[in-house]
């Protein structure tokens, strides 16, 4: 009997689990549905749809004259969804669509119908087709058959990216920079534009489909950026540099051309080896980032801080003590055998005496080091320029009380040696001597637009100082202008136009290995009336061809500054004024296209023979064309010409 109650009660404990069992899951059910419900469906949702970033066009890097220099150019993938399409539509534009594939990609017509088949039996909803189309290819391919009738009926899909392009390739390229680094990192947040949103839904292999044609939220595209670079000017630094790393077998090198009175940066090329290919291409920005020896171009620094302090003039005689002088345990030496002789500051400055400059600032400053890198300090040697672009390299002036300072620091300071600054950084104080002592900052960047509006001027000189008096500054003027026509840099003197500078050469790694130099060449064009300055460092030349400064970087300084001259006009456009005949002004206009006979000057609204007469006396062949006054020339005003450039006139 006891078993039997046991047996029983068992059977209803079950039984009472059997019906509490439903319950539970009505109960379940009630709480997901209405409760939970949402929460639910949101995640269900989230695994199937999912709302994409679409990054926006970044603006354009233009040159000074609108040139393109960096673009964000569309690239498109094509996919096809089996799926979608009916079975009528699929079977009535599989072989069109097939024959159209074909002739635009290339592959078979079969190659085509069989991989559209075999999508369709296996639903494959997101076949690829072909990526990086431009804009052109991809209106091409969403009107062949089928893919017509668009996402929903045609199974078409396109997916689109943006792809940062450099119309002018590798010339360039450092500068313009990607990523963080050169203008494109500089100016990231006027440039990158704002992100736009596309929703996609989820399909097998977790692949994800746009479910339409169109963005949610429209990408914005960044603004436009136009730099002071003048592709031109670019062109001739970039090739000027290349021509001489390839002839003297250089590891690397830069050039920087700035406009005197602006600062603003018209060309910075910088080109270093490929270990593997030997081939030279835009490494590093060496111009920006990397500090160096300046070597003797650092004696324009010491003559400035000398003459400011006024321990010397220029007439001081110094005796060179046949071209070797010793300090302590090292020997100061002159590229020349046997030195100079007895010179003044002036002669020693042009022929870069080393013992002459050593003795300028060891004799007057050893008593007082501190005063002399006090002084250099002062012309702001020892500061950053705070550029517009990142990366730029620390400048080091040693001071008396650095632990490394010893008795040989000042006279090897005096030229060039001990102390570290970038090209950038040098040519800037050059610029700055052009500019009668007044320090201009170095920039890239004269605008921001958007489209035509105008969003930020950076059009304003910046103004850092002076780095020495106006006396100064013109007495360096004539010892940089003297060098270059009877100096270290004679050889590259011309009579056609006038250019001042100094040459620079310095043993660099000597720790290491013996024979490794940095040759350089800094200086400003025109001599008289300064346009453009100019600074050529080439690093590492192979020494059996070649390493002084004079002769690896100065012929650059004057292959970019005759290229200048004859490519791109120094003097912007002749003086105007109007022609009175009557009162015989011709004979002043005649004497106007006489002084700058390189530019072409405005011929408009001249008698044909007076046009003549002027450009004949130019030395240039003119062709005409009508009778009458001068109606338009072949040849704008402003422009530069050469002897026997034919020039066309249209007259009136």
């Amino acid at each position: 009997m006891t078993d039997s109650k046991q047996i029983l009660k068992r059977f209803y404990i079950v039984v009472g689990l059997f019906m509490l069992l439903p319950l539970f899951v009505g109960f379940k059910l009630i709480e997901i549905q209405f409760l939970e419900g949402e929460v639910y469906r949101d995640m269900a949702e989230t695994q199937v749809y999912r709302k994409f970033t679409i990054e926006p066009n970044r603006g354009n890097i233009y040159d000074a004259n609108m040139n393109l220099l960096a673009t964000s150019v569309p690239k498109y993938e094509i996919r096809f969804d089996a799926v979608t399409a009916s079975d009528i539509d699929f079977k009535e534009n599989l072989k069109p669509l097939s024959n159209a594939l074909s002739q635009f990609f290339g592959e078979s017509v079969a190659y085509y119908q069989n991989k559209l088949r075999k999508a369709r039996v296996t639903k494959n909803r997101y076949v690829f087709i072909a990526r990086n189309l431009d804009y052109s290819e991809y209106m091409k391919v969403r009107e062949f058959p089928l893919f017509n009738k668009g996402a929903y009926k045609g199974g078409f899909i396109a997916e689109q990216q943006t792809v940062r392009e450099h119309p002018l390739g590798k010339v360039g390229e450092r500068t313009v920079g990607y990523g963080n680094v050169g203008l494109e990192g500089a100016f990231n947040d006027y440039l990158k534009g704002e992100k736009g949103q596309r929703t996609k839904q989820k399909i097998a292999k977790g692949q994800w489909k746009p479910i339409n044609d169109l963005h949610e939220i429209e990408p914005k595209d960044g603004y436009d950026v136009i730099t002071t670079i003048d592709v031109n000017i670019q062109d001739i630094a970039h090739h000027a540099l290349l021509e001489a790393l390839e002839r003297f077998e250089a590891d690397h090198g830069s050039v920087v051309v700035m406009e005197t009175k602006t600062g603003e940066v018209k060309a910075i090329a910088n080109l270093g080896r490929s270990a593997k290919s030997g081939k030279y291409y835009e490494k590093i920005n060496y111009a920006v980032y990397e500090s160096h020896e300046p070597g003797s171009t650092f004696k324009l620094m010491s003559m400035a801080a000398a003459l400011e302090d006024r321990v010397v003039d220029t007439t001081s005689i110094v005796d060179t003590q046949g071209g070797k002088i010793k300090y302590f345990d090292r020997t100061v030496r002159d590229s020349k055998l046997g030195g100079y002789g007895e010179i003044n500051l002036a002669e020693a400055f042009e022929v870069s005496s080393n013992t002459a400059f050593s003795q300028m600032v060891y004799d007057n400053y050893k008593d007082k080091p501190e005063q002399f890198v006090n002084r250099l300090m002062n012309m702001g040697l020892g500061e950053k320029l705070g550029l517009q672009i990142k990366g730029e390299g620390k400048p080091n002036i040693p001071h008396p009380d650095d632990a490394n300072w010893y008795g040989t620091t000042l006279p090897w300071l005096s030229f060039g040696y001990g102390v570290s600054l970038t090209p950038l950084q040098i040519l800037t104080f050059y610029n700055a001597i052009a500019n009668d002592g007044l320090k201009v900052k170095p920039k890239f960047i004269k605008e921001v637009r958007d489209k035509n509006q105008l969003v930020q001027d950076f059009s304003e000189v910046v103004y850092q100082g002076s780095v020495c008096s106006k006396e100064t500054a013109q007495i360096l003027q004539q010892l940089m202008e003297n060098t270059v026509k009877r100096g270290t840099a004679s050889h590259i003197y011309s009579e056609n136009y006038s250019m001042a500078g100094k040459t620079g050469t310095c043993q660099t790694e000597y720790w290491i290995e013996s024979g490794r130099y940095i040759s350089s060449f800094a200086g400003y064009f025109p001599a008289d009336k300064p346009k453009y300055s100019c600074i050529v460092v080439i690093n590492k030349p192979n020494p059996d061809k070649g390493y002084y400064g004079s002769t690896v970087a100065a012929p650059v300084f004057q292959k970019i500054a005759h290229k200048i001259y004859k490519d791109t006009p120094v003097i912007d456009k002749v003086e105007s004024f109007e022609v009175d005949y009557a009162n015989q002004d011709f004979q002043n206009y005649y004497q106007l296209s006489q002084k700058y006979k390189t530019i072409m000057p405005d011929l408009k609204g001249l008698p044909v023979m007076d046009a003549v007469a002027l450009l004949e006396n130019m030395g240039l062949r003119v062709k005409i064309y009508g009778q009458g006054k001068v109606k338009e020339q072949s040849i704008p005003q402003g422009n530069k010409v050469e002897p026997n450039q034919i020039v066309n006139l249209i007259l009136s």
